[in-house]
């Protein structure tokens, strides 16, 4: 599958150690900065219909402003209920001083 990278923010728009929501080609994708990483999800959270870069960013967790479940930013996978489906992770990467996001459809 070829690689869709593509421009998603400044790195210097998101604060270390926070989150923001960006709209990249009609994706709605949450950018967390922890420590010297970047990651990227849906913004939607997969439990209820609340958005993830209004949650708490709690080392590489975030957790859903609506009900408190929580997703590991590395895997997507949820880590505390009641969301207990993964949210969608995307590879990332900083290329000067942008961040870029591969939006590449993932296989089934």
């Amino acid at each position: 599958m070829t690689s869709q990278w593509t421009d998603a923010a400044a790195l210097d728009a998101i604060p270390p150690d926070d989150v923001i929501g960006v709209d990249v080609q009609g994706h709605a994708l949450a950018l967390y900065r922890v420590d010297d990483e970047v990651f990227a999800t849906d913004v939607k959270c997969t439990h209820g219909d609340a958005r993830l870069c209004d949650g708490w960013l709690q080392g590489h967790e975030i957790e859903c402003p609506l009900h408190q479940g929580r997703f590991d930013l590395r895997t997507g996978e949820a880590t505390f209920g009641p969301a207990w489906a993964p949210v969608r992770v995307f590879p990332v990467r900083i290329v000067e001083g942008r961040v870029q996001v591969d939006l590449a459809p993932q296989p089934d």
